[in-house]
Parts: structure tokens; C-alpha cells; sequence
């Protein structure tokens, strides 16, 4: 089973998708999409469900260190309704504390240039929270 990881941005989707057997997750990109427009973010992952045969969604949940949820998570959840509406698949929200530090830990560890990282952060980042969700199933 294909399982499809996203990031949310307010004005970025970074995604990555998991081999056939759910081990191991791999980014696929970032699409840009302008501010809060979530019909473009839904337009964005539609094709890659459609391309990539994707049979479930793992949606990062933005949360505070704290553990309360803030607009971030309203916006996030909101997007989950939009999604299985549309593609009438299952989504699961999945903790995102602290995905995008790690990203950006992972790429000056490989020595990216800052402007590589901006480029790359939300894929990564969508990469670590599926990779997370696939090892919480062992």
C-alpha cells in the first residue's frame, strides 16, 4: 500500500510517499500555492494520488510544545475534511512537533547551501513525519 506524507504550509505542500511495503518514505516535492488557498493544496495532492496510486494520507498536525493545537491545526484539520470529501480516502493527522528543525538539522549535516534548504525543507519535512507514522506501525 502507497501512503502519501504532507506537510502543510500556508504557502507550501511539501509531500513524500512511501514504498509498496510501507517502510520506507521518500520526499517527492514541494508545491508552492499561495496563501491559505487550500483548493490549490487539494488540486496538488489529488494528482499525486491519482499518479501515484496512493491508498492513504499521513497529514502532519502542527502542535505547540505544549500539546494544545492553535490556528495552524484548525487549518490543518479543515484540510483533512477537504481531503477525504474529495478523494474519499483515509487520513490520519500525525504529530509534526519539531519535523522542520530536523529537516533543516538533516541538511546542514549534508552541508546544503541555505538556499538549497529553503528549496527542500517541506518535502523533507513531510518525508520525516511519514517515515515516523510507518515506524509507530512496527
Amino acid at each position: 500500500m502507497r501512503i502519501l506524507g504532507i506537510d502543510l504550509g500556508s504557502r507550501t505542500v511539501g509531500m513524500a510517499v512511501s514504498d509498496y511495503l510501507g517502510i520506507i518514505a521518500s520526499p517527492i516535492g514541494t508545491e508552492r500555492i499561495e496563501e491559505n488557498d487550500l483548493q490549490a493544496a487539494l488540486n496538488c495532492v489529488k494528482l499525486v494520488v491519482k499518479e501515484r496510486g496512493i491508498e492513504k494520507i499521513v497529514l502532519g498536525l502542527p502542535k505547540n510544545m505544549d500539546g494544545s493545537q492553535g490556528f495552524q491545526s484548525d487549518y490543518c484539520k479543515t484540510f483533512k475534511k477537504m481531503l477525504e470529501d474529495e478523494l474519499k480516502i483515509e487520513v490520519i493527522m500525525y504529530d509534526e512537533r519539531l519535523t522542520t528543525k530536523m529537516a533543516h538539522s538533516y541538511m546542514l549535516d549534508a552541508d546544503l547551501s541555505r538556499k538549497k534548504r529553503k528549496a527542500n525543507v517541506d518535502k523533507i519535512a513531510a518525508s520525516i513525519i511519514l517515515q515516523s507514522y510507518l515506524d509507530s506501525l512496527k
